[in-house]
C-alpha cells in the first residue's frame, strides 16, 4: 500500500491509473478507522481494480473548536487496518495540503441543509461539501463509498454529485453496529466507561420509534415516545429526534405516505461526546 501526502501525487497516480483502464475506489474518511470503514474499504477493493483511502481530520466542517482538538487521529494504527482490508493507496494530506489558501466558496444545498445537522451546526455541510469535492477533483474515482450512518451527508452528497455533474456512482452502505446495537464511529472511542454503557439506549429508542411507524402510529406520538424514553437516560442529552422523509429529510408532521420511506434520526451529548444514528423504516 502506497502512502500519499500530497495532492501533487494522488494526482499523478490517479492520472495513470485512469490512463491504464483501471477502475478506482474512493473512501473518503477522518480516520480513526473501525469496521463500518473496513466494510467501505472492502467493497471498494471487490468493486474497482484500486482503492484510494483519504485519512484527513477536515477543519472546516467542524464548528466546534474543541470537538476538532480532541477528534482521535490514529495514522499508524488506519494504515495498519487499510492494508488487509484491500487498500491500494493511502491519501494522509495536511491542512495546507488541502487548504492552500483559503476558501471563498460558500454551498447552499436548500431544505437539504436546513434540518438536524445542518439546523445545529452552522456550515458543517459547507465544509463537507468542499472537502469532497476537492477529493473527488484530487482522485477521480469511479466510484466513492460512505456510510448510512450519516444519513444526511450521503443525501447532501449524492446532490452534490448529480448538481456539479461529478463524473462517479456514490455508493451507500449500512450502518455497523457494535453488539449491543451502538452504531460504530470514530467518537466512541471518547467515551467514558459510564457514558459507553448507557450509549446503547440511542438505538434502543430509535428501535421503539422503528415499531411505532410500523405499528401506524403519528409522528407525534412516535417523538413523545422516543423523548420520553432517552429522558429516563441521565447521562443522554437529547439535541433532536426528527421522524423525516428519507429522501428529502423533512419533517413528517401528519399521515404517512404510502411507499415512502421514513428516516428516524437523531442527535445526543454523553458527557462531552455527540453522537449520531438513524434507522430507517419503510411504510406500507
Amino acid at each position: 500500500m502506497e502512502i500519499l501526502q500530497t495532492a501533487a501525487e494522488l494526482q499523478a497516480l490517479t492520472e495513470t491509473w485512469r490512463r491504464n483502464g483501471q477502475r478506482i475506489g474512493l473512501v473518503p474518511t477522518m480516520g480513526a478507522l473501525h469496521e463500518g470503514h473496513l466494510q467501505l474499504v472492502r467493497a471498494a477493493a471487490a468493486q474497482n481494480d484500486v482503492v484510494i483511502t483519504s485519512v484527513f481530520v477536515n477543519p472546516t466542517q467542524f464548528n466546534n473548536p474543541e470537538d476538532f482538538r480532541l477528534y482521535p487521529r490514529l495514522p499508524e494504527a488506519d494504515a495498519a487496518l487499510l492494508a488487509p482490508a484491500g487498500c491500494t493507496a493511502l491519501f494522509l494530506p495536511s491542512v495546507e495540503q488541502m487548504y492552500p489558501q483559503p476558501t471563498v466558496l460558500r454551498f447552499d444545498f436548500g431544505p437539504l441543509e436546513r434540518v438536524m445537522e445542518g439546523a445545529h451546526r452552522p456550515g458543517h455541510f459547507n465544509g463537507v461539501a468542499t472537502v469532497v469535492s476537492k477529493l473527488f477533483h484530487l482522485a477521480r474515482p469511479h466510484r466513492a463509498y460512505f456510510g448510512q450512518k450519516d444519513l444526511q451527508q450521503v443525501t447532501i452528497i449524492r446532490q452534490l454529485v448529480a448538481d456539479l455533474s461529478f463524473d462517479l456512482e456514490l455508493v451507500a452502505y449500512s450502518t455497523i453496529r457494535e453488539s449491543d446495537g451502538l452504531a460504530m464511529s470514530s467518537r466512541n472511542r471518547r467515551l467514558s466507561t459510564a457514558d459507553r454503557a448507557v450509549a446503547p439506549r440511542l438505538y434502543e429508542a430509535l428501535q421503539l420509534g422503528a415499531e411505532m411507524v410500523k405499528q401506524g402510529q403519528s409522528p407525534s406520538s412516535i417523538r413523545q415516545a422516543v423523548q420520553a424514553q432517552l429522558a429516563s437516560a441521565e447521562a443522554i442529552k437529547l439535541e433532536y429526534f426528527e421522524v423525516a422523509d428519507a429522501q428529502t429529510l423533512q419533517s413528517v408532521e401528519k399521515a404517512w405516505t404510502p411507499g415512502r420511506a421514513i428516516a428516524l434520526c437523531l442527535a445526543a451529548h454523553l458527557g462531552d461526546v455527540r453522537l449520531i444514528d438513524n434507522v430507517i423504516v419503510d411504510v406500507a
